[in-house]
């Protein structure tokens, strides 16, 4: 059965992704403004940079047998692990689904949620994804959470599947989150109410600013009268 509500008619349909649900809840307004209207381009910091740069380079690595770059030698580790897993390895893997949690392609005009898988190794009915992560740790499985419902939705097959963040900096992998296929109606009806807020934000354009600790160094929507304090 189906929980999503229908979508309203709308010039473009709402699609979303982990990272814009995110940037909503952190603020509105600056979500807005950087991933709807789009009329303000954040700037990309050097651990951002940094970060793209470790991705690609995992990607290479795994994915085409690539030697890693000076700096990045001490991940070899974690290539090694990957490398020795059963099963086929897929790397920046880029799912979507559609709004009845069906498989669709990515740049599909119904594509509802959209997300990239860093790493994964298949093996029949089982299944672990890792997301390569070079910043701080925090645990949010709601990110790890659709990585594994977006498998499902591709992979009929699969049973169950074991998340991974990978904590780079840190050299430890983070909590194992184990997925089956049963659970997944429950992790969608908590999640649901936060996309729904999202959605409802999206068909009426309502995007207050809410300002925080955020305002004074990190935000770049210097339009904002919060922007700096």
């Amino acid at each position: 059965m189906n929980m999503i509500p229908p979508a309203p008619v709308s010039i473009k349909p709402f699609s979303w992704s982990y990272s814009k649900l995110k940037n909503f809840e952190t603020c509105r307004k600056r979500h807005y403004e950087v991933d709807i209207a789009k009329r303000v381009v954040e700037e990309e910091s050097d651990n951002l940079t940094w970060g793209n740069d470790v991705h690609k380079a995992m990607e290479l690595r795994i994915g085409r047998g690539a030697q890693l770059p000076m700096g990045m030698g001490h991940y070899e580790r974690w290539a090694v692990k990957v490398a020795a897993m059963p099963g086929q390895k897929l790397v920046e893997l880029k799912l979507a689904i559609t709004r009845e949690l069906g498989p669709c392609g990515y740049f599909d005009k119904d594509a509802w949620w959209r997300g990239k898988v860093d790493v994964a190794v298949v093996n029949g009915v089982v299944a672990w994804a890792g997301d390569w992560k070079t910043g701080k740790i925090l645990d949010e499985p709601v990110q790890l959470g659709l990585t594994a419902a977006a498998m499902f939705a591709h992979n009929p097959a699969l049973a169950a599947v074991k998340c991974n963040y990978i904590w780079l900096k840190d050299n430890v992998a983070g909590n194992d989150e184990i997925y089956r296929r049963e659970d997944m109606p429950g992790f969608w009806a908590k999640l649901l109410p936060r996309v729904q807020a999202m959605e409802h934000a999206y068909n009426t354009t309502t995007y207050p600013a809410d300002p925080g600790r955020l305002c004074r160094n990190w935000c770049p929507v210097k339009t904002c009268p919060h922007w700096g304090q």
